[in-house]
This record gives C-alpha cells, structure tokens and sequence, in this order.
C-alpha cells in the first residue's frame, strides 16, 4: 500500500491542463481562466461624480451663493466650463465638467430658482472618483482563476465580450457489477439501486467537469469492454467497483488485458483501500471501491484534486480546515481515516457509525475529519483537520 500522498502525486501525473476555449462572458461563470485578460479602456473613463450634488470651481464657504449654469447627468455630460461664482446640477456617475474641483451634496445646499446658497456642513470630500480609480486600460486579471459573480462583473467592464477558458474535463463514470440497478428500476431480489456514480457526477460538476453516466458494466468481460469503449474520447475514466480482490472484481483482473498501465493498487486510507489508477489509451483512468462513501470520499480526497489540475489550477491535495474537537477520539490505527462528522459551535465531532456502506451518514455529515496514521488518543479541545464536505 502506498499513502495518500505518495498516491496524489502518481494520480497528479496521469493529467494535464486541458485546451482552452473562447465563451462568451455571460456563459463563464465557474469556468476556470486560461489566460491574463487586459482591460481595454480605464474605469471610469473620465473623472466622474459620487454623488448628486452640485460640481462647483472655488472652495466652499458657508452662505456662497453660486448661479447654476446647467446640468450633468449620466450619459450626458455638461460641454460648459464651470467657473468662480457659478454651479451645474450633477448626479451620481455623471462626468464632472471642466473646471470644477468638487462636488457639493445636494443636503448641504439649498437651491432657489437658479441659485445656490451653500450650507454651513459640508465636509472635507471632492466627492469625485478619478478617472481611471478603479482600473487602468492594459491592467490584467490574472489567470488561473475560477471567475466569480465578481470576477464576471469586472470583466464586463474591462469590455471583455468573451474570455480564455479551460475546457471542461470530459469524466466517464462507469459502475460495476451484476447487483446494480438503475434509479427507478425495479431490483430483484439480490439487487440494489446504483448511488454512486450519481453522487460522484454532482461533486466533479460542481468542480469543472463534464461527467458522463455510462450503462452499468455487468460482471462479464464483454460488457466491462463494451462500456469501455463508449468512453473514448474522455481525458478521465472512473469505474466504481470492481477494483477489490474478489473473483468477481474484473476491472482489478481484466484491467490489464484490457489496456490498463496500472500505476499503482490501494492505498493506506480508510474508507477507501481499494483504489487502483493508471492510464488506459490517452485517458486517466481511477478504478474506486465500491462501497458508497469509500467511493464519494475517494471522490473528494482524489478525484476532485485531478480535475482541478486539468483545469490548471495547480497540484494540491483538497484544501483542509481546521477545528478543535467537541467529543473525544480514541487512537487511529496504520491507516489514513477520514471520518464523518459534523462542525458545530464546539467544535467538530465525529459521527458513531463509520460503515463505508452509510451514505445516510455522510448526507448528514458536513465534514470529513482526517487521523493522520497511528494519530494518538486526542481529547476535546485539541485542534485537527478536516476536509469541509
């Protein structure tokens, strides 16, 4: 067995960045930028005001009377030259007119016919935002980066009608054996529903990829190549199940004859031993267990880190919080646990049933709770890591 570590960095090298893609900018939101993207016009382009007000040339006194000469408002400009003694009408955004120097807030004036009398509470500001304050034309967003509401809007306004992405992973997901059925279906007697591929589908989604759904590989060499071969084309294949050690696991059997360059078999973790990789043709190919949380907790510690290096954000392990205990935990054995639990105000507490067959558990749980090997007896109030689910 090798450990968590040793097995993220082998399953790091099986991928690479994809391609990039041009998409239009209101389609980008959660893709991942490929490239520096430079804006193309300052913001604002002109100095502009931040409030409505009056824009005014002389310092303010208390009691100055100024004649208002005209109006600014937002997308339309005053052309006039604003001089001593004289005052335009302006509201929020609008460009500030040649000559003036600040902006008087409407409050701190009062206004008869065409005349101001300026109050005695105006404060220190200009009220006037810079031209170019909130971006220069040619500054970059910097990529990698995974584009936010934010990041969207910025973009919009650097005049950026399409952005660089990554293309999404294409993922196969591919469950295993005779036992399965399909949601909706009736199982015989021996039989149950297949979860895992569903759940697997949702988390790699939510991270950048493109996951497919294949039928259910039966327990037969010629329906695990038959699945197989409808996976072509994908830069990642995941089987669930099928990778243990049982006369019926195939794909750990077959997985050779069938074009798999095994990188390495199981891992010193739990749940979750049974986890095989390697290449098969031009795709990476991740063989998990086929217990359900094994198989999701597989999912978040390494699948999900793999999409992310496909979509160049790096090679990193699934980032880990930190939390003290709310309930004590006795001695972990030789291998890598990764617990449900749940955070609460105390703390982080790990769940009673640990079964890797509960998926009723993990719903409930909000956390994976990570014992190093061999990590002694901790009390509550010690401090450990967790991986937020």
């Amino acid at each position: 067995m090798i450990t968590v570590a040793e097995a993220l960095g082998q399953l790091f090298a099986l991928v690479g960045p994809t391609g990039t893609e041009e998409v239009p900018l209101a389609e980008a939101a959660g893709r991942v930028l490929a490239r520096d993207v430079a804006a193309t016009r300052d913001q604002p382009p002109f100095a502009a005001s931040a409030m409505d007000g009056y824009a005014i040339a002389e310092a303010p006194a208390p009691g100055t009377v100024l004649t208002v000469i005209g109006e600014a408002a937002a997308g339309h400009g005053f052309t006039g030259r604003v001089g001593t003694g004289e005052a335009v009408r302006i509201f929020t955004g609008a460009p500030v007119p040649e000559g003036a120097t600040r902006v008087v807030m409407q409050e701190d004036a009062t206004r008869d016919g065409c005349a101001i009398t300026l109050g005695d509470g105006i404060g220190p500001n200009d009220n006037i935002r810079p031209a170019g304050c909130d971006f220069r034309e040619g500054q970059a967003m910097s990529a990698p980066r995974r584009l936010r509401p934010a990041d969207i809007a910025l973009l919009a306004s650097m005049s950026a009608a399409t952005v660089p992405v990554r293309r999404r992973p294409e993922v196969a997901l591919i469950a295993t054996g005779d036992e399965l059925v399909m949601p909706g279906e009736d199982p015989g007697p021996d039989q149950i529903i297949a979860s895992n591929a569903f759940g697997l589908k949702a988390l790699l989604e939510t991270r950048g990829a493109r996951a497919r759904l294949l039928p259910i590989a039966r327990d037969t060499r010629a329906s695990l190549e038959t699945v197989l071969g409808l996976a072509e084309g994908c830069d990642m294949m995941v089987t669930i199940g099928g990778a243990s050690v049982g006369d019926h696991d195939l794909v750990a059997r077959l997985g050779s004859e069938l074009g798999l360059e095994r990188a390495f078999y199981t891992v010193a973790m739990r749940p979750g031993k049974p986890l095989m990789a390697g290449r098969m043709g031009n795709a990476a190919m991740v063989g998990l267990p086929g217990n359900p949380v094994s198989a999701m907790v597989c999912g978040h510690v390494f699948v999900a880190p793999m999409i992310d290096v496909m979509l160049g954000l790096g090679t990193a392990p699934a980032p880990r919080s930190t939390a003290p205990l709310a309930a004590p935990l006795p001695a972990n054995g030789p291998r890598e646990h990764y617990m449900r639990a749940r955070l609460s105000e105390a703390g982080i507490a790990a769940e009673e049933k640990q079964d890797s067959s509960l998926l009723s558990i993990l719903a409930h749980s909000d956390a994976l709770l990570v014992r190093p090997p061999h990590d002694p007896a901790r009390e509550a109030g010690e401090v450990v890591a967790y991986l937020p689910l």
